[in-house]
């Protein structure tokens, strides 16, 4: 296994980090609160040592929610009449209802069937169910199993603790040359899945690690690993302010470690320099991806996009939450995800935050159509190779009016991003093309 340091210079390789800190972290039971949140946001921290824990007491207010009671489990199990364990919390931690009280009662077959949960479509499958903000108890367990259950009496033995405690969160916030910010936000609160929870703070991590070994850096970061929903409220009723002010763009990163698909799923708004750089990046790594709507959301993105805070988030993802049948399942495991479906998800975004750093408003400084050839920049030979290579340079300049960034510009002229720049980068150096950047009000 690769060292934890190891990627700063193998970004090509980040696929197989990632999916070491997978497999490190499934085994734990995390939930929204709790010892095994605070463990996993430590593992983060030890690789981003400048990452901040913080936490908010039970009872906070958050907007319009509320942070609950701390909740840590330590065992769990169901067992027949003859002490034979038929469901075990040590095998897998989607055994147990998120947020079970403590339970130790002996009931009836038929009175536990009202306290399990299934997926008889899924008959090998473990659900993932939480009830996090009504107290409540159950077991999960695959249909195949519930189905061979023939003792009279079972004991259910829940060892939980519901109490006044706190909720953390991590965040990172990494400076660059302007206080614009790129906001990256992943959740670390689901136990042992693999896609769905653990991909995207794996990625979020390997990020964080390429944009700090970048040597120039336009825009700053900031980074969170936050509990789903009550996570991004917390987050919000505290920096809500300083964010729309500052945030110009942001990705949610959830489900980015399979290899079947790549999707996204826009911000409310639908056209914000997210939308346009996710849609942009997706199509040049694979014009097929699959296009949602906001109809469609249901991670973070409802908060960071809700009226009233209109940040411009999107997410850019392999297999979308939801749209997959192993998707809150104990079937979204370790061998779900792949190096190679992580690396495309670490791919994915990292073009993302590269056109963001590349992208400007270029503006020709010359009337009329320059003569390039007297300034060294015109081929000196006209080639099928060339007449492509002028062919792009000719079309962007056509729009380098001012009124456009580089990012329109490729989209208007059917180029690569980094065709489009590639161009035009001699022409900036020998300053017949200035340059402004594009913040808002523009966007």
């Amino acid at each position: 296994m690769k060292s934890k340091n190891d990627l700063l210079n193998d970004f090509d390789h980040a696929g197989e980090y990632c999916y070491n800190i997978i497999k490190e972290l499934f085994p734990l039971c995390r939930s929204i609160t709790g010892n095994e949140l605070r463990n996993t946001l430590l593992y983060f921290q030890s690789i981003l040592p400048e990452m901040i824990i913080e936490s908010v007491p039970s009872g906070y207010s958050a907007l319009d929610w509320t942070v609950p009671f701390e909740w840590n489990i330590q065992e769990a199990y169901i067992e027949d009449a003859e002490n034979n364990r038929v469901v075990d919390f040590k095998l897998n931690n989607l055994h147990v209802v998120g947020y079970s009280i403590p339970v130790d009662e002996w009931l009836s077959l038929e009175e536990l069937q009202s306290h399990l949960h299934s997926l008889p479509a899924q008959p090998n499958a473990i659900p993932y169910v939480t009830s996090y903000y009504k107290e409540n108890w159950g077991f999960c367990i695959a249909q195949e199993q519930r189905d061979k259950l023939d003792s009279e009496n079972y004991h259910c033995v829940i060892k939980s603790e519901l109490a006044p405690g706190e909720l953390n969160y991590g965040e990172l916030l990494i400076p660059g040359e302007t206080d614009r910010e790129i906001l990256l936000s992943t959740y670390v609160c689901h136990p042992s899945m693999a896609n769905n929870e653990l991909s995207g703070p794996a990625v979020a991590c390997a990020l964080a690690l390429w944009i700090k070994s970048l040597k120039k850096r336009k825009y700053s970061y900031r980074i969170v690993f936050i509990p789903e929903t009550i996570g991004s409220l917390v987050y919000l009723s505290k920096n809500i302010d300083v964010m729309k002010e500052k945030v110009v763009s942001g990705f949610v990163l959830t489900c980015v470690g399979d290899d079947r698909c790549y999707s996204y799923l826009p911000s409310r708004a639908g056209n914000t320099l997210a939308d346009r750089v996710a849609l942009k990046a997706l199509g040049e790594i694979d014009p097929d991806f699959i296009r949602y709507t906001w109809l469609d959301r249901g991670s973070d993105e409802r908060q960071y996009c809700a009226p009233g805070i209109d940040l411009p988030v999107a997410l850019v993802m392999r297999s979308k939450f939801y749209e997959y049948p192993e998707y809150h399942t104990s079937l979204d495991n370790l061998d779900f995800v792949s190096p190679d479906g992580l690396q495309g998800g670490f791919n994915a975004l990292r073009r993302c935050i590269s056109i963001l750093e590349a992208n400007v408003v270029p503006r020709i400084e010359i009337l009329g159509e320059p003569q390039l050839g007297k300034r060294g920049l015109y081929p000196s030979f006209s080639t099928r190779d060339t007449f492509d290579v002028v062919k792009c340079m000719m079309g962007a300049i056509s729009y380098c009016d001012g009124t456009m960034d580089l990012l329109a510009i490729s989209e208007k002229i059917g180029r690569s991003f980094q065709e489009v720049s590639d161009a035009l980068r001699p022409l900036i150096e020998a300053k017949i093309i200035t340059v402004t950047e594009p913040f808002p009000p523009s966007y």
